[in-house]
């Protein structure tokens, strides 16, 4: 969520090579970004002045639902708060909610153009990951909302790897859960909150071009067990960070 579209359109464009096409996704201007190759990847959009909505620029990541009515209802019963839906939303259905730590994300149902989730293709995202209160506590909160834990072992797999928990779906890792967030932390990048990391083939230049382009590094670039990774945001202010993925077959099950 944007709050001047062209200038995020600029900033990303220049900084991981996406196009952009119009869609009627929503109620306000709403844009579908592409990779190299026409591959959709996110959607980028700004709320309507009209509608009197205010929404804070960020990224929210969406979690696929077949109900989101019976999700939104087993994320309030396990103490998780529902703000928005689920209501209609251009194809499907859609809720923003929060976790009982307040990290914010989205329910969504509807058709999928997942194909490339997971794959080291440079802009593409690749890998999320929650800062949370307890790791531990917030992988039982959405196992139970969403039903990994009930989708058998062969679909859904949750580990602890590398001090974190790490779900893996049809085999491939998509996501962390670490511990040690802290709510009332003044800085935003230690509160809890689920984060997008995109693949770039080299951090370090990447960082560099996005103060450039008027952003800003949060984190410097740092090596870990999964790749070098730099936490930057964008000129309005939106937190993300990037990826380059080690390769090779001794990394073959480390993926960002």
């Amino acid at each position: 969520m944007a709050a001047d579209l062209d200038r995020a359109h600029h900033f990303y464009g220049e900084l991981f090579g996406w196009g952009f096409r119009p869609t009627r996704q929503g109620h306000g201007r709403y844009t579908i970004a592409y990779t190299e190759g026409g591959v959709p990847t996110v959607g980028i959009g700004a709320s309507s002045p009209s509608a009197g909505v205010s929404l804070p620029v960020t990224w929210t990541t969406y979690f696929a639902a077949d109900s989101a009515d019976e999700v939104a209802s087993r994320v309030q019963e396990r103490g998780g708060t529902v703000a928005v839906g689920p209501l209609e939303f251009g194809s499907g259905r859609v809720a923003w909610a929060a976790d009982p730590d307040g990290a914010n994300f989205g329910i969504w149902e509807g058709d999928l153009t997942s194909a490339w989730w997971g794959e080291r293709r440079p802009g593409a995202p690749v890998w999320l990951e929650l800062r949370t209160r307890d790791a531990f506590e917030a992988a039982l909160f959405y196992g139970q909302a969403f039903g990994w834990d009930t989708q058998g072992r062969e679909r859904c797999d949750v580990r602890f790897e590398h001090d974190r928990v790490v779900l893996h779906i049809d085999g491939k890792a998509v996501a962390g859960l670490r511990g040690g967030a802290i709510e009332a932390a003044p800085d935003p990048n230690v509160r809890p909150r689920w984060r997008v990391y995109f693949c770039v083939k080299d951090v370090d230049e990447v960082a560099e071009r996005a103060a450039e382009l008027g952003g800003g590094v949060i984190s410097l670039p740092v090596d870990t067990p999964y790749g070098r990774i730099a936490a930057l945001r964008d000129p309005e202010g939106g937190i993300f960070s990037v990826a380059a993925v080690r390769k090779g077959p001794a990394d073959e099950d480390r993926r960002l």
